[in-house]
């Protein structure tokens, strides 16, 4: 590793908070995140050993002080793709950091994410929640586990989640976000112990700060939020950092408040090993150069605590540790494809039970609510949130007299942001909590798309040490009308969705036990709640019992028939058991009731044995989830059929607000009734 020049002292350590820090520790893991950035920009990115490469250099020292700070049983840090040096800290070892970015087999993901992309299972400090790659999505799920410390320490009495934190770190880019305004937002209204850490190089890749944010700094933006208290100051002065990042975590423990701290630091090399940093004058590298937090630490440190020589010798041992770490690195074998499909779903799922029915029908709202409603109340650690979930008790009126019922601090309201009810529920989530969250209609899912997605996809790209197990309830569909903004259904987005349980039941028996099934799942689930369904009569049936629990990937053959076998679900069964009134006994009803996983064998039995399909969905026809069902079908039943597999869904427009133009779009009893005859006269 090449030395750097020694320049004035920039502090004093005595009588300042600076004697409170292990520096020698802090000096010795700086050298070791710089010696990993040396050898990978030297060596393995050229060298195509490392694919993505993302340099921590001029970041490393608010990092490194903060890492030391989070020893708490409880406390939490996401990160983005330059916070290796916070990860070196709590305990990420140099022979894991390289084989992550070598895609080598037990790096942190096993080969499965961009090394830059980590996660730590808590060892000796703060667990650091899985990341990823969008920028901005670590801010709402951070402020997610905020708020589960307050749950455990207020609603539960549980004494250990006094004083702990959840800490955000981020770029300067990543404050224009969705993510970290919605965070930002529920952590203020809420007084959440969650610090927002900010390292402010100038640039988001090659666009400076000033087109992210008015002025380019947001700390000066934010110094009139209520319930913030905002620190800034030189990221690269150990003296005048050590002491910000001590204030701002000391607050945020003491119950004091959000902070956002504000670092100002140089990005030393490209955004990413391809970036050469044309966009940026000679004279600005220089003055970046100048301000290396390597060379002022050493400059704060030698002689007071450190001599010459012993500052020598750890830059030859960080680099003997890194160039033995790559060793040991290079020598592990490539990931097992073998295992390549596992960790996508828990391997248990609940166990189905026995009906114990009573006598009254109750409409599928009903039967939701009084699902919840005993979840809640057997589980205490579930929670119930969505914008207008308490005292109004939701648009649809499922959660009606939960909060009086439950408080405030389980069944509560949210600001209106999905992305942030989302990213939130997968917080509380990893903190051990069970989320039930509510998006109000379908289509306002579209703004949570990437913390769905990042959640759904989390058991994997983790290599199974971490989890989100929330449910998602999402009425949709039409009802006494239609719509493009509130009657979307889209449930093949999902379906598509990897690691997500699709559930869509047709009437109120299935609605509990699909529900409860997801409440009490290891996996993410979006249950599907359709808005013509929650009052039809046709859906309404005896509550089934407060521990019935169906299994997922389990069809319902609603009626025997021995010609045509008919594959549906949500509110076209009761469609199609209407459209075959007249044809008792030969038409074969197949209600999937959850798309993801979806019961192949029920339906290649039933076609196997009538010979003949129609798949009816109300889910546009092109790329529909019939169109998967279809192709399977296809594949593995092609010898049976003595007809060709027929899809009735909606035409590839949305659903439209007139009554006529829905009329003409849907699947109706009538267009049902005639595909089915034209089928059985093939």
């Amino acid at each position: 590793m090449t030395s750097v020049a020694n320049p004035a002292p920039s502090g004093s350590l005595a009588g300042h908070v600076g004697e409170r820090f292990e520096w020698r520790r802090i000096a010795r893991l700086f050298l070791l995140s710089r010696a990993l950035d040396d050898l990978e920009e030297s060596r393995l990115f050229p060298e195509r050993k490392v694919l993505y490469q993302f340099s921590a250099r001029g970041h490393e020292l608010g990092q490194i002080l903060l890492g030391c700070l989070l020893n708490g049983k409880h406390d939490a840090a996401s990160g983005y793709y330059r916070s290796r040096p916070l990860l070196l800290t709590l305990g990420l070892t140099a022979e894991d950091a390289l084989a992550s970015g070598m895609a080598r087999a037990g790096g942190v993901s096993d080969g499965r994410d961009i090394g830059v992309v980590f996660n730590l299972p808590r060892k000796n400090g703060a667990v650091v929640l899985p990341m990823a790659g969008g920028v901005g999505t670590q801010y709402t799920v951070t402020a997610g586990w905020a708020r589960a410390i307050v749950y455990y320490r207020e609603t539960l009495r549980d004494i250990e989640y006094e004083n702990a934190i959840a800490v955000a770190l981020g770029g300067d880019g990543s404050v224009a976000t969705n993510g970290f305004w919605s965070a930002l937002n529920t952590a203020t209204t809420r007084r959440l112990p969650m610090l927002f850490f900010i390292e402010d190089n100038g640039f988001g890749l090659s666009v400076p700060s000033t087109l992210q944010t008015p002025g380019g700094n947001i700390a000066t933006n934010l110094r009139s939020f209520s319930n913030l208290q905002v620190i800034e100051c030189d990221g690269c002065n150990p003296a005048e950092t050590s002491q910000c990042v001590w204030d701002a975590v000391t607050s945020v423990r003491a119950g004091e408040g959000p902070v956002l701290l504000r670092l100002s630091v140089p990005r030393l090399t490209g955004h990413s090993g391809q970036d050469t940093q044309a966009y940026k004058s000679e004279s600005l590298l220089d003055s970046e150069r100048a301000r290396d937090p390597l060379a002022r630490l050493r400059g704060y440190l030698l002689p007071a605590l450190i001599t010459e020589t012993e500052w020598q010798e750890m830059e030859r041992d960080t680099a003997a540790e890194v160039e033995q770490a790559l060793q040991r690195a290079l020598a592990r074998p490539e990931p097992d494809t073998a295992k390549v499909r596992q960790f996508v779903f828990a391997a248990a799922a609940p166990a189905a039970s026995e009906r114990s029915p009573e006598m009254a029908r109750i409409n599928m709202l009903t039967a939701i609510r009084r699902t919840l409603e005993h979840e809640l109340k057997v589980n205490p650690k579930m929670l119930v949130f969505g914008e207008d979930v308490g005292p109004k008790g939701g648009v649809h009126a499922a959660t009606i007299g939960l909060q009086d019922a439950f408080g405030a601090d389980r069944v509560f309201d949210t600001s209106l942001s999905e992305e942030g009810i989302i990213g939130n529920a997968v917080g509380l989530a990893l903190a051990g909590l069970r989320p039930a969250a509510e998006i109000q209609f379908r289509k306002y899912a579209e703004p949570a798309t990437e913390q769905l997605n990042d959640c759904g996809t989390m058991r994997w790209r983790t290599a199974g040490k971490f989890s989100a197990p929330i449910v998602v309830r999402m009425p949709g569909g039409f009802s006494k009308c239609g719509d493009p903004w509130h009657s979307v259904s889209s449930e093949v987005t999902f379906a598509h969705a990897i690691g997500w349980q699709v559930l869509y039941p047709s009437n109120a028996e299935d609605a509990v036990g699909l529900l409860r099934a997801a409440l009490r799942s290891e996996n993410p689930s979006i249950f599907f709640e359709h808005r013509s369904l929650l009052d039809a009569p046709s859906a309404r049936r005896p509550y089934p019992g407060d521990d019935f629990v169906l299994p997922f990937g389990a069809a319902n053959v609603v009626q025997a028939g021995t010609r045509l076998t008919v594959v549906t679900w949500g509110a076209m069964v009761e469609r199609c058991v209407a459209a075959c009134a007249k044809r008792p006994g030969e038409i074969e009803i197949v209600d999937l009731r959850t798309i993801a996983p979806w019961d192949r064998e029920a339906v290649l039995a039933s076609v196997r044995h009538t010979r003949r399909c129609l798949i009816v969905h109300e889910d546009t026809l092109t790329a529909g989830f019939g169109a998967e069902i279809a192709a399977v079908i296809a594949s593995q039943a092609f010898l049976s059929l003595d007809a060709p597999v027929e899809r009735l869904a909606v035409p590839d427009v949305p659903l439209p607000y007139s009554m006529t133009l829905l009329g003409a779009v849907l699947p109706g009893v009538e267009k049902i009734a005639a595909k089915m005859e034209d089928l059985l006269a093939f």
